[in-house]
């Protein structure tokens, strides 16, 4: 009679190892699941930052902040610029004269806001709150 190798006992303890690995690396010292990694790692929104003009142009021409996010603007042209929400006039920072730096509030109500300079309506960008 020829005997064959047993693994049962191998293959039940590396499925119990696999189950209690399972268990316990889905959640935290109070026995509730973890937020998912893309949750834990995905980028926030500023509740400050910065536009800066040059060349005619906003850079970045599309922002995202939160509400009520400080907003500061940086003219690197040597021509005065405005930063003026269209619309719904949520915004405006007057004249921007030439190596000057303003900051402005940005709205509390989350959505898309349209802007552009009031001197060079040609330069556009928008600001989306969230």
């Amino acid at each position: 009679m020829l005997s064959r190798p047993r693994r049962p006992h191998a293959a039940v303890a590396a499925a119990a190892l696999c189950l209690l690995a399972t268990a316990t690396g889905c959640s935290d010292s109070k026995g509730s699941p973890e937020a998912p990694a893309s949750a834990a790692t995905s980028p926030s929104v500023p509740k400050e930052a910065r536009i800066t003009i040059k060349d005619f142009t906003f850079k970045p021409a599309d922002l995202t902040v939160s509400p009520g996010a400080k907003v500061t603007v940086i003219n690197e042209d040597s021509s005065p610029h405005t930063v003026t929400a269209t619309g719904s006039k949520a915004f405006d920072t007057g004249n921007i004269t030439a190596g000057k730096t303003v900051t402005f509030t940005a709205p509390s109500k989350t959505g898309k806001y349209a802007y552009i300079c009031t001197i060079h309506p040609s330069m556009k960008g928008s600001l989306t709150v969230r």
